[in-house]
């Protein structure tokens, strides 16, 4: 798995908790929907996994919650260090538990095989990734030759001046880069800071300004000391984009990549695009 240890998954699972948002998507996008009966809060798609039942949040995790529901396989992520440290203690009630990780977008396909190798559901996995690299070609095949405009990507702001963002190395950024963008700060290496200044922004004044979030938070963003100057905003190139394609490192990616490269480089996407299937 992603710390490296061998798992032993002894029979195809029929009772899975996932933790984290990613992993449940990626679970569902192999037929596994059924199969997951405990989830973390704030996972959110698909919708059918909303009624299912909590083992714990950002606040936490517990144990005992899992432990109840009696699953034959456990997955989850560092990215909720609380869940990571659940591991050990699941190990000792030889709860087979698979922690994935996801540092770039190659590794999110990877994901998919390892969870597929885990759960029997091989034939699904090679149906997926087909499908969701034969979009990412598409794309590729369309932005070839175009120049990247300078992109900078806003996760998150902090009321003080600071703003979260997608360093290079990422699979946030890989997305960016697949879409044919090109960083606006490509000094944030994947060992420096997450976080910026808007001095720095203005400094970089990017070409396409991304905002995470929801359509209506735009306009706040010109309203910033300097940044209605920037030539993203002057341009007309300030949009919303989606979180969840961009945040959660699932199938569903592969659309967030689709729809950055429509915005980044509108004139080559006249013609539909292949359906993910997610």
């Amino acid at each position: 798995d992603g710390l490296g240890r061998m798992v032993e998954v002894p029979a195809p699972p029929r009772r899975i908790v996932a933790i984290f948002a990613s992993n449940v998507e990626m679970l569902a996008a192999l037929g596994l929907l059924d199969q997951i009966i405990g989830i973390e809060a704030y996972t959110r798609f698909p919708p059918e996994v909303v009624a299912k039942p909590l083992v714990g949040g950002r606040l936490g995790f517990s144990i005992e919650a899992i432990v109840r529901l009696e699953p034959d396989l456990v997955v989850m992520t560092p990215a909720r260090q609380a869940a990571h440290a659940l591991t050990e203690p699941l190990a000792r009630l030889s709860v087979p538990t698979i922690v994935v990780t996801h540092r770039d977008l190659a590794q999110v396909f990877g994901n998919i095989t390892l969870l597929a190798r885990a759960t029997g559901t091989e034939a699904a996995a090679t149906a997926l990734l087909a499908g969701m690299q034969a979009a990412l070609d598409e794309v590729t095949a369309r932005i070839a030759g175009r120049t990247a405009p300078s992109v900078f990507l806003e996760t998150s702001a902090n009321g003080r001046g600071a703003f979260g963002t997608a360093r290079q190395g990422s699979y946030t950024f890989d997305i960016v880069t697949a879409a044919g963008g090109r960083p606006a700060l490509p000094e944030l290496s994947t060992s420096g800071p997450s976080q910026v200044s808007g001095e720095a922004i203005l400094r970089a004044n990017p070409e396409v300004y991304l905002l995470a979030g929801r359509s209506d938070q735009v306009a706040e963003v010109p309203t910033r000391p300097g940044f209605a100057d920037l030539h993203a905003i002057r341009n007309g190139r300030l949009h919303a984009v989606v979180r969840a394609e961009l945040l959660i490192p699932g199938p569903r990616v592969v659309a967030g990549v689709q729809r950055l490269a429509r915005l980044l480089h509108p004139d080559a996407f006249a013609a539909p695009l292949l359906a993910t299937g997610q």
